[in-house]
């Protein structure tokens, strides 16, 4: 069974504000029916597959969530060759697919914060990925202790945790912020709908960024699933 079909064709129906009943009868089947395939019970066949795809216009790779991308588009760290077959470092390419990825999802979360006016939502961010930068950072310098610790000027042994506390905090007011609840002086989004989104959204308004960030994400929960099925 297809874990990702029935999350996919849900999300694709409920994106498009689509009863289930009426996606039921466009699609030639009972509701009971859907139902079942969105829910998982049930595995349809390729027609229904081929028949799906059409009505939402999407490829089936995406409907089996072999692409993140709703056009069928793939790209993935497997595409790119490595500089030979038996080596293990990552070739310059999938240094700058990932480096890629990464800033282009980054320019896609400020342009949604840009769109929410809230100059919290910005700086809340800026903080929370500048000090994960700071953190990481640290660790590799510290990786040799010849490093001069003179180069910061936050102790070693405080660093590490403080900035952890700072972040804790960045990641709650931009819960807040993003949510419309205003905290002490903080301003927040009013107007919560414009941080609404749907695959069509993303790749309408964001065109340039899109394909990273839905990459990002499925590259993201491929690892955890892996690693929480190991």
């Amino acid at each position: 069974m297809n874990s990702d079909f029935p999350r996919i064709i849900a999300l694709q129906r409920k994106e498009r504000q689509i009863s289930q009943k009426q996606a039921a009868a466009d699609l030639g089947i009972s509701q009971a029916l859907l139902s079942h395939y969105e829910k998982g019970i049930r595995e349809c066949g390729l027609d229904f597959l081929v028949k799906i795809a059409d009505y939402y216009n999407v490829s089936c790779d995406y409907l089996l969530g072999r692409t993140p991308e709703p056009e069928g588009r793939t790209i993935s760290i497997e595409d790119i060759p490595d500089d030979d077959g038996n080596n293990s470092m990552p070739s310059p390419e999938v240094v700058a697919f990932n480096r890629k990825i990464i800033n282009n999802s980054i320019s896609l979360l400020f342009s949604l914060a840009q769109k929410a006016h809230s100059i919290t939502l910005i700086k809340e961010i800026s903080s929370y990925l500048m000090l994960n930068i700071y953190k990481l950072f640290r660790i590799v310098y510290n990786a040799n202790p010849r490093n001069d610790q003179k180069l910061f000027s936050v102790p070693k042994v405080v660093a590490n945790d403080d900035a952890s506390a700072i972040v804790s905090m960045n990641e709650a007011n931009i819960k807040a912020a993003s949510s419309g609840v205003p905290i002490g002086e903080n301003d927040y989004v009013r107007d919560t709908d414009v941080l609404y989104l749907t695959t069509a959204i993303l790749s309408q308004t964001y065109p340039e960024y899109s394909s990273s960030l839905l990459n990002l994400i499925k590259i993201s929960e491929d690892s955890i699933h892996k690693k929480r099925n190991a």
